[in-house]
């Protein structure tokens, strides 16, 4: 009959072929599903936030399929063992890199950060935000827990080197991001309480040091995040507007492409930086708690494998890769809407950029390998 073909036990054979399919690739369903419509709504939002600009929405869908290459292999090949031994090749390769962009790198907007290989430019700071994680697990691995004195003082040195070269870029908010991704891992592996505690003066210390460190406009992005209104035309002009197109959105937003701030170009970094700033705009308060929600979906899930691994380098890896991308969207959100001060990090998965999409996509790569292969390793 016609309908046979749309019967449930057809329907349900489907749905088995397909959860094979996915497990044969090493990946996770509810993961996988939730990431892709993450991408796809990310694609319709850089269309109308670059002004319908096909060639950038081009660059985008090949950004994307690099990153989505990057998480098929390494879910599928990438092995716990293979991944513990590349860690700290990857965390030297890293640092090599961080040199050689000192020396030769190029500049862009002020600041060299880029390598610029012909067919490619890059980010090297992207990939210390995996190999920073990866090394400080690594090295915890074999090494009872909680860590000791000395441990954590080894994992501060591994954290605070790739950490202070970014900032001489400069690039605060990717040198903040991976000095979040090393300390997550201290915590993740039973830093005590009172460790904590005693950090928290010497780090408001090492705070007030760097201001007489950081550059004017770093300053300047600081002062601006307590009273933006000192300089609505310069400093803070960014976040001035960011918080127009946001209240602006309202409830139900104006409508695709129908934002005012965006299609009009008052809103600087609309494609990257200042996306979710479109998001409010053109969907509204609503349209911005269906994202927040899938990034929540996307956290909760990526918890629930790291708490799977059957190592300590899995679980430590794979919580900090979750972690860290909790951190990645709320610095952004809180950016956008006021609450932090404009540090330059991109929305994930969402906003335009090749490095960030590919660090992202390879990071729940790893975390679904580490799943994957969980029995095939012992505990």
């Amino acid at each position: 009959m016609i309908f046979d073909e749309f019967s449930p036990s057809r329907t349900r054979r489907t749905l088995t072929a397909g959860g094979r399919t996915l497990r044969a690739l090493g990946l996770d369903g509810p993961l996988t599903g939730v990431l892709a419509i993450i991408v796809c709504i990310g694609i319709l939002v850089v269309y109308s936030a670059s002004g319908q600009n096909l060639k950038m929405v081009e660059h985008h869908l090949a950004n994307i399929a690099i990153a989505v290459a990057a998480l098929l292999a390494l879910a599928r090949l990438a092995t716990p063992q293979y991944l513990r031994l590349f860690a700290p090749i990857a965390y030297v390769i890293g640092i090599l890199l961080l040199i050689v962009v000192a020396v030769t790198g190029h500049i862009g907007k002020g600041a060299q950060r880029w390598l610029d290989i012909g067919f490619i430019r890059f980010q090297p700071s992207e990939i210390m935000k995996l190999a920073v994680p990866m090394m400080c697990a690594w090295y915890m691995h074999e090494r009872p827990l909680p860590p000791t004195f000395k441990d954590l003082v080894a994992m501060g040195i591994m954290i605070a080197v790739p950490t202070g070269m970014i900032v001489l870029q400069p690039d605060l908010g990717t040198a903040l991001l991976i000095a979040a991704s090393g300390l997550i891992v201290m915590l993740l592996a039973g830093m005590q309480f009172r460790i904590v505690l005693i950090s928290l003066p010497l780090l408001a210390g090492a705070a007030w040091g760097a201001w007489h460190f950081i550059h004017d406009y770093q300053r300047q992005r600081i002062l601006t995040f307590l009273n933006p209104e000192t300089d609505p035309l310069g400093a803070g002009y960014h976040i001035i507007q960011s918080q127009i197109a946001i209240g602006s959105g309202g409830i139900f937003g104006k409508g695709y492409m129908n934002g005012s701030q965006a299609q009009l170009e008052f809103l600087p970094e609309r494609s990257t930086d200042f996306i979710f700033a479109v998001i409010g705009e053109e969907f509204g308060l609503l349209g911005q708690l269906l994202i927040l929600t899938l990034y929540g979906v996307v956290i909760g899930r990526a918890l629930y494998l790291a708490m799977q691994g059957q190592d300590t380098f899995s679980r430590l890896t794979g919580g900090a890769i979750a972690l860290s991308f909790f951190v990645y969207v709320f610095v952004n959100s809180g950016m956008v809407s006021g609450i932090l001060p404009v540090v330059g990090v991109p929305l994930p998965m969402i906003s335009y950029g090749g490095t960030s999409m590919v660090t992202l996509l390879a990071g729940f790569g790893i975390l679904m390998s580490l799943h994957s292969h969980r029995k095939l390793i012992g505990s």
